[in-house]
């Protein structure tokens, strides 16, 4: 998938209510009236948030006649592990070198201090 599709993910997730939306449909597929229930929004409203939702390749719905079931599309959540986790190795691999690096820096003032007690 394209850094398009990752950005348009990150956007969809980043609203409150979709990121609700997709954690209710982790458990199970539902239809917009089911999504729509515990919103205090309009019917209107739920379906443009799926809109953004679908745009980005997180939900479908399949076609056919209605109530069609909204779907959680899993592979969306592979990209952005493989994105995060590209970035979370990076990071950690920085830390171990700072960790390694301030260890020598320890080490190398113990040894100054020992050999001012020798002195």
């Amino acid at each position: 998938m394209a850094a398009d599709t990752l950005s348009r993910v990150f956007a969809a997730l980043a609203d409150p209510t979709r990121r609700d939306m997709v954690a209710r449909l982790a458990v199970g597929d539902a239809t917009v009236n089911q999504l729509a229930e515990p919103y205090p929004i309009s019917l209107q409203a739920v379906y443009k948030h799926l809109k953004v939702l679908e745009d980005a390749g997180v939900v479908s719905r399949p076609a056919g006649p209605q109530p069609r079931p909204v779907r959680l599309e899993v592979e969306v959540f592979d990209l952005m592990e493989t994105w995060i986790e590209r970035y979370r190795r990076q990071a950690e691999e920085r830390y171990r070198r700072l960790d390694a690096v301030l260890a020598q820096m320890n080490q190398d003032t113990t040894d100054q201090t020992e050999e001012g007690r020798v002195a």
